[in-house]
């Protein structure tokens, strides 16, 4: 009996160190904790999302502005004064004479002239207002008829008459039938180069309604000069006799039409590809001012002269250019243009050539110095002239050993040792996890202590030897 009750307590032994030694190689697990906090975090964001997602849903439609169905209506207009003469009668509607109480266009205007389409308006007080147009803008003359052109003033003895043998002496028209009101309009270019005036006979016809807008021409750059002549039949009775009388007005104004921007266009000569600003070609390029020819353009070449630190001051040219002109030596090239109706600049920089050192000038904006310096410090300059700085890799110098140092170490031997069955379980790797010794350590002393009490209690209840 008192034998089976050690082999009893030597088995509890074993099954308990056994159970100790797995519960100390058990991985260490995230905690609870952790654990039900990611997921708290993923249902909050699966929650907003749904949240986010009902608000856009249930969010209306912004609904957009209804059409205007008069664009006309919301354009800024500059209306010009009639300047309105009395031409006298078959005289070329040369005669600029006032007009007094006594005529019968006293105290009333057929119509008036517009602008719209442009974007601003400078010279606006003088009688040649200068109008600037921008990109998507076209400027267009207006003329809105206040009339009735059979009842002038509201009077049935006055009319619009037809002018069978009209000449305008101003504009050189030879005597034709102007019909009801002639309308001509007279275009120069930028060369000051006088078009042929364009004719618009019988202009005030029925067609026209009274308050009506009727477009005249659609503008480009230039100078114009606009003539509405029309002639006046005055009916009157003397004496029950019938008398008419005919009278030549005219309503005459200039205007002018800029381009707004301040843009000039480089293109490669070989590519025909548009250059941007700080751009490099070894072709060379031409410039095109894409019909804005009242810019002011300016051009200057620059080179890297041999033995200098930077650009030569003494620059190459430095001189006027114009439409078309094309620029192939090597060089820098700064093209500055300026607006002399805004009084803004554009400048641009091209590089024509294949020197590293003029690229990198002209793209990064460095001065040749500052460049030289980067180089030498071990930077590269790419071919499109952007430097990249290299960083340069130290040597690392082996530890010198003294030879005495030397010789004892290759005299000593390394020590070995057998492992056999009995120690290989002592050898153990470093484990992974820095706190699992801790744990190990922990688990074996409350081993302990549980052993030492199960022997305690097997001791007290063991058989009293008789």
């Amino acid at each position: 009996m008192k034998h089976s009750f050690y082999k009893l307590q030597a088995a509890a032994f074993v099954a308990l160190l056994s159970a100790a030694t797995l519960f100390s190689s058990v991985p260490v697990c995230a905690a609870p904790s952790e654990q039900a906090s990611t997921a708290a975090e993923s249902s909050v964001v699966s929650q907003t999302q749904e949240s986010t997602g009902e608000s856009s849903a249930a969010s209306p439609n912004v609904a957009p502005p209804a059409a205007n169905q008069n664009p006309s209506a919301n354009m800024q207009r500059h209306y010009f004064d009639n300047n309105l003469v009395n031409a006298g009668l078959d005289t070329g509607y040369k005669e600029t004479n006032t007009i007094t109480k006594d005529d019968p266009h006293f105290g009333w205007q057929l119509g008036k002239f517009n602008v719209t389409g442009y974007t601003r308006i400078t010279n606006e007080d003088t009688d040649n207002p200068i109008f600037l147009k921008t990109v998507g803008d076209k400027v267009t003359l207006w003329f809105k008829l206040d009339q009735d052109i059979n009842r002038l003033n509201g009077d049935q003895n006055l009319k619009i008459s037809e002018d069978s043998n009209g000449t305008d002496e101003y504009f050189g028209i030879k005597e034709s039938n102007f019909k009801r009101g002639t309308l001509i309009v007279k275009h120069s270019d930028y060369q000051n180069q006088n078009q042929e005036p364009v004719i618009y006979r019988d202009y005030l016809t029925s067609k026209l309604t009274r308050g009506s807008d009727t477009t005249v021409e659609l503008f480009e750059e230039g100078d114009y000069e606009v003539a509405l002549d029309y002639e006046i039949e005055k009916t009157s009775k003397v004496l029950m006799i019938t008398k008419k009388e005919y009278y030549n007005y005219r309503i005459f104004f200039k205007f002018s039409v800029r381009n707004g921007n301040c843009m000039v266009y480089p293109f490669d000569t070989a590519t025909r590809k548009e250059l941007s600003n700080s751009s490099i070609t070894p072709n060379g390029f031409y410039l095109d001012l894409a019909k804005s020819r009242y810019l002011d353009i300016d051009i200057k070449k620059e080179i890297l002269k041999q033995g200098a630190d930077g650009l030569t001051e003494d620059v190459r040219f430095n001189s006027p250019a114009k439409d078309g002109d094309q620029y192939t030596s090597e060089g820098i090239y700064t093209i500055k243009v300026t607006n002399r109706y805004t009084k803004q600049q554009t400048e641009k920089k091209i590089y024509v050539g294949n020197n590293n050192l003029l690229k990198a000038y002209v793209t990064t904006g460095l001065s040749i110095p500052e460049i030289r310096k980067k180089v030498d410090n071990g930077a590269e300059i790419n071919d499109d002239g952007t430097i990249v700085t290299t960083i340069k890799k130290t040597s690392i110098i082996p530890e010198k050993i003294p030879v005495e140092q030397k010789a004892a170490a290759a005299n000593s031997q390394p020590k070995t040792e057998t492992v056999t069955n009995k120690n290989a379980a002592a050898i153990q790797t470093e484990p992974d996890n820095p706190h699992l010794p801790l744990i190990i350590g922990g688990s074996a002393a409350g081993l302990i202590l549980i052993l030492a009490a199960i022997l305690v209690i097997l001791k007290i209840k063991a058989p009293k030897k008789p």
